[in-house]
């Protein structure tokens, strides 16, 4: 089982996935509502739309934009079943098990705290 550091690099290698970053607004949002705040957004949003065995709308049900956990779920590969099958191996059509929900919402929330950790946004922050 790769490290969250581990899989942060491998997303760092696909054009696709590292051209994901959060925007001055999302930053914004996390500072106003708190990371506990996201962190329950984010268990909600893999909850309701990635972790069911059927999902109906799957490959669309996620955003590019709109909310921090959003963008998150693009970086990580973690927005549909289809990204999880192809980068973690994660079978389609089986309900995610608490456990791997878990680890989803670990995943984005370092990612999201990795970029809000960004010299940038630190020194933005303190004007």
């Amino acid at each position: 089982m790769p490290t969250i550091e581990e899989t942060f690099q491998r997303l760092a290698r696909s054009a696709f996935r590292a051209r994901f970053h959060l925007s001055d607004r999302d930053k914004r949002y996390i500072t106003d509502k708190g990371i506990d705040t996201v962190r329950a957004h984010a268990a909600e949003f893999v909850r309701t739309r990635l972790a069911p065995a059927v999902i109906e709308n799957d490959g669309k049900q996620t955003p590019m934009r709109g909310h921090p956990v959003f963008v998150a779920q693009h970086a990580c590969a973690c927005c549909c079943r289809g990204c999880l099958n192809k980068w973690y191996n994660v079978p389609k059509d089986v309900e995610l098990t608490a456990v791997q929900q878990e680890k989803i919402v670990n995943l984005l929330i370092a990612w999201i705290e990795k970029e809000c950790a960004s010299e940038e946004y630190l020194s933005a922050s303190q004007d």
